[in-house]
């Protein structure tokens, strides 16, 4: 299997990138800066430079002809500004389902965010719009009927040791989830086709990731 990750510098991304070469699959990881690419080889995956800011989709529909799977895991990061968050997280998200369609790659899983609202109201201006591009880019690949979608929303990422427990559900409640966990999850759902058309929360919780995938109804 070949997957094409978008943000393949991203803490999940590189988690997922050790975790899809380890059972001997193809993985590329779409980077802007190439000083980060010997970061990408250490995991097994091959480096793509390539900003998602300036690219069009004919050149991201390349690099992703003949794969089986795309994931966006891009972000603008904590750092960026209001106008990064529509640039990154919703822009970069829309051009590489575009590009999937184009390069006929129908398996596609985007990393969102729990509580992502293109109508959010949250109080602090920055947080609202990386909420807000967040659902707007999960809406926008939710229309596609050429790409067999699935969002998934994680609780507060953080960088304890994965436990390989998790609740996975379109609502789990507020929690947190470990990076290491949702990089598995990740690699779960590729295969999962009865996860197709689903938007899942995922926080910490009792079940296997196996058990917790297997569980999930798209209807």
């Amino acid at each position: 299997m070949r997957t094409v990750i978008a943000g393949g510098h991203g803490q999940i991304a590189l988690r997922l990138e050790r975790l899809l070469t380890a059972r001997g699959d193809s993985v590329a990881g779409l980077i802007r800066n190439p000083a980060q690419a010997d970061d990408l080889r250490a995991t097994g995956a091959e480096p793509v430079v390539l900003d998602l800011e300036s690219a069009s989709t004919d050149q991201v529909a390349a690099v992703l002809r003949g794969a089986d799977a795309a994931v966006f895991a891009a972000g603008a990061g904590p750092g960026s500004g209001v106008e990064r968050k529509q640039t990154v997280d919703r822009d970069a998200a829309v051009l590489l389902a575009d590009a999937a369609e184009s390069a006929g790659v129908r398996r596609f899983l985007i990393v969102s965010s729990m509580g992502a609202d293109a109508r959010s109201e949250y109080a602090d201006e920055t947080f609202r719009a990386y909420l807000r591009a967040k659902g707007a880019a999960d809406d926008a690949i939710r229309a596609r009927d050429g790409l067999d979608w699935t969002v998934l929303r994680p609780g507060a990422l953080v960088n304890d040791a994965g436990t390989g427990r998790i609740r996975l559900a379109p609502s789990t409640g507020r929690g947190s989830v470990p990076r290491d966990d949702v990089a598995a999850t990740l690699v779960a759902l590729l295969d999962a086709r009865n996860t197709v058309g689903a938007t899942l929360e995922l926080v910490s919780g009792e079940s296997s990731i196996d058990e917790a995938v297997r569980a999930v109804t798209s209807g």
